[in-house]
């Protein structure tokens, strides 16, 4: 399947799969989180250790998965089996909880706290290594199989709507199913879910026809050989500006719902709806302007997308007046502005990257993709946040419900506000992968007028 356009069943394949794959993200960044701090110990160093670790896993199983994914020519089995074992994954992260590890140990819950949160931290780990070769691995390379530079653009942006729909789904929808059915059974649900589409995919998915056998496992490293980073410096420079937009995302988004039923005091219904009319009203300016965008040139509208981005993050900083009612209101406008740079950065560097992505070594890139897209983020970008809160200290609204053995402590605003400061550092960055856009447009036409002489 490599059609001159995106068909129906490209677009039916890229949602199903694009959108369970974004959902079951979004539970693991926010829930598990969530989990972990409501049911098991209100310890934020527990979930910057597992956000942390997760960023490894994913980023070390999409070197190899990718890798593989080329070697054996076939991307729809790594996409259908693994989202099948991702969903069994994600089930039975919910039954990892102190009580059930005391049953099974034969000890009091209090006592398995600490060894709850090795094992979530673990589980967690696990569920990343089957969704990362089923999603970042293989269901990313098959979109770049996929896809040409003239529809590129549109791809993108409604593959970066999809995790602003799954975090509009899972912020909202979740936070009240959680209070009905509780952890446990909410993702039993998701996991069987993501599960039915693995079994789909075997059905449904095929590949492209271009697609080849191509490589060994010596491509692991490919994507970080010099001489490949010197044949594609735009494609570097991007994901270098990848790299540093994820950091200043990881710097709040794990702490994110946390902070707003703590610091904020939103109940679930406020936050649902602050999240969700802030997620609509982005998800469509972004919808109609990623069709925009391939008529633009994207590094150039980067400019706009981390201004308005920055601008968002001061704003939720800042959102903190007397009134209640206040605080919803100036949060959620401050919350739509950062959502809509979001999802615009996301969708102008993810179609950078695949503009200068080498078709034939898309599986061999996804990895390198992941170090700037995942890996530095997840580790830089939690280190920096939960540092902010530890230094700020706030106490947990209910200190007698927390245990003495935690840290005790909630997420600090100042962490949207470096969150907007290390953002900045992208106009920095721009002008240079601008330049050598044009460097390389120039080459490329002095090429095509010696070839027609």
């Amino acid at each position: 399947m490599n059609e001159a356009r995106f068909g129906k069943r490209s677009w039916l394949i890229l949602l199903l799969f694009g959108l369970a794959g974004q959902i079951a993200w979004s539970v693991e960044n926010m829930y598990f989180n969530l989990f972990v701090f409501e049911t098991i110990a209100p310890d934020l160093g527990a979930v910057t250790r597992m956000v942390q670790l997760s960023g490894v896993a994913a980023t070390v199983t999409t070197l190899l998965a990718g890798t593989l994914s080329d070697k054996t020519g076939n991307r729809r089995a790594f996409i259908s089996y693994g989202y099948l074992l991702w969903g069994i994954a994600v089930a039975l992260f919910g039954f990892l909880s102190p009580e059930n590890i005391g049953r099974v140990l034969g000890i009091n819950a209090a006592d398995a706290v600490p060894i709850a949160l090795t094992a979530v931290v673990v589980g967690d780990c696990v569920m990343t290594f089957f969704g990362s070769t089923a999603n970042d691995a293989a269901f990313n390379a098959w979109v770049t199989d996929n896809t040409r530079a003239a529809f590129r653009g549109k791809v993108e942006g409604v593959l970066a709507v999809l995790p602003l729909i799954a975090m509009l789904i899972v912020a909202g929808g979740f936070g009240i199913l959680v209070e009905l059915v509780g952890y446990q059974t909410l993702f039993l649900g998701l996991g069987i879910v993501v599960s039915l589409c693995g079994i789909l995919g075997i059905v449904c998915i095929r590949d492209s026809d271009t697609l080849v056998k191509n490589g060994g496992w010596k491509d692991i490293f490919y994507g970080f050989l010099p001489r490949v980073i010197r044949e594609n410096p735009a494609l570097y420079l991007a994901l270098l500006i990848m790299g540093v937009y994820g950091v200043a995302c990881q710097i709040f988004m794990p702490y994110l719902i946390i902070y707003m039923k703590t610091y904020l005091g939103f109940s679930v219904l406020e936050y649902s709806v602050v999240f969700g009319v802030a997620i609509v009203l982005g998800a469509l300016f972004n919808v109609w302007f990623g069709g925009v965008s391939d008529r633009m040139n994207k590094a150039k509208l980067l400019y706009v997308a981390a201004a308005i981005f920055a601008l968002g993050l001061f704003g939720m900083y800042v959102a903190r007046p007397e009134s209640h009612i206040a605080t919803l209101v100036l949060f959620g406008v401050a919350g739509f502005v950062m959502i809509t740079g979001y999802i615009l950065i996301s969708a102008l560097c993810g179609a950078l990257v695949r503009d200068h992505t080498p078709v034939r070594d898309a599986g061999k890139l996804q990895g390198v993709r992941m170090v700037f897209g995942v890996l530095l983020p997840m580790l830089i970008g939690p280190m920096i946040g939960n540092a902010i809160n530890q230094r700020a200290a706030l106490p947990l609204p209910d200190m007698e419900s927390a245990d003495i053995m935690t840290t005790q402590y909630i997420p600090a605003p100042e962490i949207f506000f470096m969150g907007a400061i290390v953002s900045l550092l992208l106009f920095a960055l721009i002008p240079l992968l601008v330049r050598m856009q044009k460097k390389s447009q120039q080459r490329g036409i002095k090429n095509a007028t010696e070839n027609q002489v």
